[in-house]
């Protein structure tokens, strides 16, 4: 015959021996439908492509810029939206650690102490017993559920999932933040690059001013053009007061965004910040998805489909370990002295019957959250790859367009030069100068907002990227 130690460890035998399987869907990726590069990249000659582009994760300092540096490296430590972001990463990481717990039995202490009197008037009371009753009880006791379908490896599956989710979106939060930081930075400057524009228009509308009056005192201009001049004057005063006040809230801004309510910037120019390399042509696509909140997706949609899984294992009995060891007595003396002590061990199983359907339901809604989780993974990557082209697009557009306002400039400088000889020498009236002060007024400040609109689109590259892109060297 079977001796008792065994017969009461078969069944957990045959428990573990069944614990290899897990129930649920085991993760296949999803198929990347995505064309494999970008068509909008610009041919570049002798540029080959790495096989698995890395990332650049500091793709701002291409700027060469030590204060926008600084100022991003403040962020990243001092920013109250990426603080919280890794306070979630925090939080994720004690959920995964309490999960992965679970595979281990929990073990607890007790001790006790009771006493109690019997009624001498029960019809159940024999003289022979005392009745006033002492006990002393201390043991250590565990519940152990097997993981006999993988229901707990499901959920550490899940949790594993959602902790790296936690911190893609925390690496999210620092994408948008560095490129929020780097554009404010690039709109400040360009105020600074507008101001000093603006102060040169301030400058040459002065002069212009002392050139009217003393033609209208000599009689040789109507006053006409004193009030026009006076007027002109104005404007581009009031045109560099506006762009103060801009400038001013964009340094408030880079103060919130790096936590340093004090912050302080000195003028700069816009136009000493060198462009951005553009990309060779070829660039994968595949290099999207590296991006975080495309990570970020994935591992939500893992985590919702361990949860499939876990919904399922409802459906099979749920078997669970127990056991404790102690010691009793009547007096504490006595308490851990031979023959005081206890044991037991047993094997429970929980199996549902009759649930009315509240298993299927919630394993139909642990696959609509996989459904719905696999749609946002899909939508990440065509949103992802639908802002590279963009950025390709624009990036390509602006240096057309910045080289034609550079001749705009150029051009515009000239005519306003012209102007001023033929208005001094009384062979045009002073509307001719005001209209050329205007123009090359405007065409100086829209080469300035080119300017800016292409370095933000490189910004807009690096982040829809996830970061830079490090080329092979020329073969």
């Amino acid at each position: 015959m079977m001796s008792p130690i065994l017969t009461r460890l078969t069944p957990l035998a045959l428990a573990l021996a069944l614990s290899g399987c897990a129930i649920g869907p085991d993760y296949l990726r999803p198929a990347n439908l995505l064309p494999s590069v970008f068509g909008e990249a610009k041919p570049a000659d002798n540029v080959a492509i790495a096989q698995n582009p890395a990332i650049n994760p500091e793709w701002w300092t291409l700027f060469n810029d030590k204060p926008l540096d600084d100022l991003v490296v403040q962020a990243l430590q001092s920013n109250a939206s990426l603080r919280q972001a890794i306070a979630r990463v925090e939080q994720a990481e004690a959920v995964a650690r309490e999960a992965g717990a679970s595979f281990f039995p929990e073990i607890d202490g007790s001790a006790g102490i009771s006493n109690s009197k019997a009624s001498t008037k029960t019809a159940t009371f024999v003289s022979s017993q005392p009745t006033v009753r002492h006990a002393r009880s201390a043991g250590l006791s565990t519940s152990f559920e097997l993981d006999v379908w993988g229901r707990i490896r499901r959920a550490n599956e899940s949790a594993r999932a959602s902790l790296l989710a936690s911190q893609y979106s925390r690496d999210a939060v620092r994408l948008s933040v560095a490129g929020l930081v780097t554009d404010t930075y690039l709109a400040l400057r360009a105020y600074d690059a507008q101001l000093a524009v603006s102060s040169e228009t301030v400058k040459s509308r002065e002069e212009s001013l002392k050139l009217v009056k003393t033609r209208v005192d000599a009689g040789l201009a109507s006053p006409l053009d004193g009030y026009q001049a006076e007027g002109a004057l104005a404007a581009a005063q009031a045109q560099l007061t506006e762009q103060r006040r801009l400038r001013t809230l964009a340094e408030h801004q880079l103060a919130l965004l790096t936590g340093n309510p004090e912050l302080k910037i000195a003028a700069g120019d816009l136009k000493l910040l060198p462009l951005l390399p553009e990309p060779p042509a070829g660039l994968p696509s595949d290099l999207i998805e590296g991006r975080p909140d495309v990570r970020q997706a994935e591992q939500e949609l893992i985590a919702a489909n361990a949860g499939i899984g876990i919904a399922k294992a409802g459906y099979f009995p749920k078997f669970t370990l127990t056991g404790s060891i102690g010691s009793e007595s009547k007096v504490l003396s006595d308490l851990f002295s031979a023959g005081s002590g206890t044991w037991s061990i047993g094997l429970a199983a929980l199996m549902p019957i009759l649930d009315f359907g509240r298993t299927s339901a919630r394993v139909d809604q642990a696959k609509a959250v996989n459904q719905q989780s696999l749609i946002a993974w899909q939508n990440s990557l065509q949103t992802a790859y639908k802002e590279v082209r963009d950025a390709l697009v624009s990036l390509r557009e602006y240096g057309e367009e910045e080289g034609a306002q550079g001749i705009r400039v150029d051009r515009a400088e000239k005519a306003m030069a012209i102007s001023r000889l033929r208005y001094e020498a009384g062979q045009t009236g002073y509307l001719e100068v005001l209209d050329a002060q205007r123009t090359l007024n405007d065409a100086q400040l829209a080469a300035i907002s080119v300017r800016q609109a292409r370095l933000s689109t490189s910004v807009s590259l690096f982040k829809a990227l996830g970061g830079g892109w490090k080329a092979d060297a020329p073969t």
